[in-house]
């Protein structure tokens, strides 16, 4: 069978000719964003296949991120990239219900799955498997989850390679204390493993200069508004958390804000009733899609005998967003973030006033803060210097991480006056594609 070939030189980065060339069976990709570690996985995953297809072997494949829902926007769409740039495109069918990319001919597939469906993973027989990548590794929980599947996937080796090879790639976590920089710390001796790490500066090919200069120019902006977290994104570093959260001075005061600039509003709350606070923020995105912070509706029950009600609450806050889309005429009002776990209010909300509040898929409160940091970050954020949101600016100054939990793979924030912060983050996740933010 005669398969297109492509110049792999022009294609693949100097720096990976180890990643290529290498016969170990386990391979550890890290580092930066940018660093182009996933497109030479891809490459190499199409080449060892179209390997075996010369010889009219069936060879298969296993993708696996944690998460299923985010397969169809990255190694799925990566895998074609990687086919389309061999020119091999056109010899496989691509199905979405599963996803699967299969050769013609031979019947070699991808297979795509996401590890939060393991059951299904772990039963279905595949066989001829040739190699497992493991896309956005650090997403993982721990190692065990590598080990549950590993095993599972040698036990269907293809009978003419020597073993199953085995990938990862992922940009690492800021703390280094997480599960996965001990796991690679410790694989650096194991004589099976190749460990390579890289970033954006590796790009000996000119590549991202060649897009135009958009992406260094973003590097840059980031690198100068907080150089941290440009080693942590783009150089790929541990560089830990610190105790405080948030760099406060890129969050940036504005005296005044022009109603005519805001075309969009967010609100987001975090709901406290009888013990703690609760805040709700309102925010306005710009055409450069610039967020503000515009109001903030604060209410705490400490020393207050009488505690308000949850049906006070929803006409506090329905009058608190009504009063904002009046001062913002133009905007429209793209989504209301809540907690998940405030079920009561959400439902008293609709029967009252016909409007629903998207419950936020909550994540680890350090992926919920890096969201903000990179918000932060590219120095897109401001607030509007009035009383009420003094609470806001002071509780973000106050924010802090646990000490107690630093030096754990799982470190959390003193929970104390910390509502604004929550909804903060409530809102930068829950909108996160809306504002442009890549994770």
């Amino acid at each position: 069978m005669t398969v297109p070939t492509i110049d792999i030189q022009k294609e693949v980065q100097p720096h990976f000719k180890n990643v290529w060339l290498t016969q170990k069976p386990y391979n550890i990709l890290y580092g930066g964003r940018n660093s182009f570690k996933s497109s030479v996985v891809a490459l190499k995953l199409v080449d060892m296949m179209m390997r075996e297809i010369r010889f009219n072997h069936k060879a298969n494949i296993v993708v696996i991120r944690k998460v299923g829902n985010t397969i169809r926007d990255s190694v799925y769409q990566k895998i074609q990239w990687a086919l389309k740039k061999y020119g091999l495109i056109g010899q496989f069918n691509t199905t979405v219900s599963p996803f699967k990319i299969t050769h013609r001919t031979t019947g070699s597939t991808f297979y795509f799955y996401g590890s939060d469906d393991f059951q299904k993973l772990k039963s279905n027989d595949i066989n001829n498997i040739i190699a497992v990548w493991y896309e956005e590794s650090a997403e993982f929980r721990s190692a065990e989850e590598f080990d549950q599947s590993n095993i599972t996937f040698m036990r269907q080796k293809q009978m003419h390679v020597p073993h199953v090879k085995f990938f990862w790639s992922y940009n690492p976590p800021r703390n280094p204390y997480e599960w996965i920089n001990e796991w690679v710390k410790d694989k650096r001796t194991d004589d099976n493993y190749l460990v390579d790490y890289s970033s954006y500066l590796d790009d000996e090919l000119g590549w991202l200069k060649a897009k135009g200069g958009q992406i260094l120019d973003e590097i840059n902006r980031i690198k100068e508004n907080d150089y941290d977290y440009y080693r942590y994104i783009y150089l790929g570093e541990a560089v830990g958390l610190g105790t405080n959260v948030w760099n406060m001075s890129l969050f940036h005061k504005v005296e005044s804000i022009d109603p005519d600039i805001i075309t969009r509003l967010f609100f987001s709350a975090d709901v406290g009733h009888q013990v703690s606070a609760t805040a709700v923020g309102a925010y306005g995105t710009d055409g450069d899609n610039n967020v503000y912070l515009l109001d903030t509706y604060y209410y705490s029950p400490a020393g207050k005998s009488i505690k308000r009600a949850p049906s006070q609450f929803v006409d506090d806050i329905y009058n608190f967003i009504q009063v904002v889309k009046k001062r913002y005429k133009q905007a429209k009002i793209q989504q209301l973030t809540i907690d998940s776990a405030e079920g009561g209010l959400r439902n008293e909300f609709w029967l009252k006033h016909h409007m629903r509040w998207n419950p936020v898929a909550k994540k680890t409160k350090v992926v919920m803060v890096d969201y903000v940091h990179t918000l932060l970050a590219e120095g897109r954020f401001y607030y509007l210097n009035n009383d009420s949101n003094q609470i806001f600016v002071q509780q973000q100054q106050m924010y802090r991480w646990d000490e107690k939990t630093l030096r754990s793979d799982k470190p959390e924030v003193v929970k104390e006056d910390d509502h604004t912060s929550d909804e903060l983050q409530y809102m930068v996740v829950d909108n996160a594609r809306l504002l442009g933010l890549k994770r």
